[in-house]
């Protein structure tokens, strides 16, 4: 290989130095997309406004109570699919979080980045609603390249004022929505009724998100993608030359000669031109602001827009569609079909496994947990011919009914539980009790200086959950 073949070779790999949302300098460099249209973008539209009604909706649906998705860090509540996860569920609630991430990996290294294009709610909220908003008042790309460079006059004003109110007024409702998933939409409810004054946390925290997304989607945009999101750099390590991408036919695109302008005259079989007329079509569309031709790409999310607008110009030029289409770079290089490899089995049994473990957990998993604990320090006591320890109980009652009559009783071996207070304990929906009882118990029942309690907790005469403590007494009883 010459000096110039690496100089050109060098040249080739240049855009890797930089990203498509940066300038020469390092400035930032805004993105004007063309609006797309054509096939994807039309099951990208359906797809979008299924999900955003399933986003919408599921804070709000209620299952046997139970809100369907509630994210309450604060109070350390959390409900998936309407099950509750308490803190002592939260072994649950991880296995749940690995199933997602087994999930996107596996999707990654098979499918590519087509999260990032159709589910990913900053793709659909942004492609989908906000910057076709932007399309209706300020024009396609041409006119927003021209409004951006006009002076400030009436026209300008009126257009950003308009966009930037039905910005904030969107934004608005998505925080209000994503408010209910963190405090629950009875809370949300309760502050609409009783207003921003006396529900002054919840009414910051409603500011705080619409600040949030306000900014992200007027001015951040797609550097989220870039910057701030860690699953675009994931890609990098999870995908191969066996992963199905939205890739540039780079074979029948360049050929021998390279691409090269249409010529309506020229028969390119014979010239040897690529089927490629670089018309940048595929680059004005991209929301990223990327060249697809460059290859696989960090800023790429295969939102499929530039799938749409090179199969509308090949056909308005009469040639093949899909020189821009979903294929892994080993179908494109060697034409070689798609192949479920070692890599994707394994992820996949490991999905598996995992979403076996946590159906198990799931039916395993108890509506009352009840734990009995002897009072740290505390010795046995003599009364008479019994023998008394202390404990401290806890009841979490995970279901949408309240316990008014909660009582225990010793199993094995015989013995008496007296409760501090009243006998019948009170345990709300969602909530827990906790207090003191002794047990006593006869000293000629005791095996040993350390027995074991097998306790069983009722509601009447129903019950509600089995445990196990130790007793201590003196050795001379073993």
């Amino acid at each position: 290989m010459n000096e110039d073949d690496l100089d050109e070779d060098k040249y080739n790999e240049a855009f890797r130095d930089t990203i498509g949302t940066l300038d020469e300098e390092g400035n930032r460099k805004y993105i004007f997309p063309k609006k797309p249209h054509g096939r994807f973008y039309k099951y990208r539209k359906y797809v979008s406004y299924i999900l955003l009604a399933i986003l919408v909706a599921n804070p709000f649906i209620k299952v046997n109570g139970n809100q369907f998705m509630l994210f309450n860090v604060m109070e350390r509540r959390f409900n998936i699919f309407g099950f509750p996860f308490w803190p002592q569920d939260f072994y649950i609630f991880v296995v749940c979080m690995l199933v997602g991430v087994a999930f996107v990996l596996l999707f990654t290294v098979v499918y590519g980045r087509i999260f990032c294009g159709w589910i990913c709610p900053q793709t659909i909220f942004l492609e989908l609603v906000f910057r076709r908003i932007e399309y209706w008042i300020d024009g396609d790309r041409g006119s927003q390249m021209r409004l951006s460079r006009q002076k400030w006059d009436a026209e300008k004003i009126r257009k950003r004022v308009s966009k930037w109110f039905i910005f904030f007024i969107i934004s608005f409702l998505i925080a209000n929505v994503f408010l209910a998933y963190v405090v629950g939409s009875d809370t949300l409810y309760l502050m609409m009724k009783e207003g921003p004054i006396k529900q002054s946390g919840n009414f910051l925290g409603l500011l705080t998100f619409t600040g949030v997304f306000y900014f992200i989607f007027v001015w951040f945009r797609e550097q989220v993608c870039i910057i701030a999101c860690p699953y675009g750099r994931l890609q990098g390590v999870l995908l191969d030359d066996k992963s199905i991408n939205v890739a540039y036919d780079f074979v029948r695109g360049e050929k021998e000669v390279g691409r090269a302008k249409f010529n309506k005259k020229e028969d390119r079989a014979q010239s040897g031109k690529g089927d490629c007329i670089d018309c940048n079509q595929c680059v004005h569309v991209c929301p990223m602001g990327i060249d697809i031709r460059n290859g696989t790409q960090l800023e790429c999310t295969n939102c499929t827009a530039c799938i749409d607008e090179c199969d509308t110009i090949m056909e308005s030029v009469g040639l093949p569609k899909g020189l821009i289409r979903y294929a892994s770079e080993t179908e494109i290089a060697k034409k070689e079909p798609f192949k479920f490899t070692a890599r994707m089995k394994g992820y996949t049994a490991v999905l598996f496994i995992l979403l076996g473990v946590l159906v198990g957990l799931l039916f395993l998993r108890n509506d009352v947990e009840a734990s009995v604990l002897r009072l740290p320090g505390q010795l046995f006591e003599h009364k008479g011919d019994k023998i008394s320890n202390v404990y401290t109980y806890k009841i979490v009652n995970k279901t949408n009914k309240d316990f008014t009559d909660v009582r225990f009783e010793l199993i094995s071996p015989k013995g008496e539980i007296k409760t501090v207070g009243s006998n019948r304990i009170l345990v709300k929906k969602g909530e827990f009790a906790q207090g003191t009882i002794f047990i006593e118990i006869e000293s000629f029942l005791l095996e040993s200086d350390k027995s074991k309690l097998h306790i069983a907790v009722y509601n009447g005469d129903i019950l509600l959950e089995s445990t196990t403590t130790n007793f201590l007494s003196p050795r001379s009883f073993n």
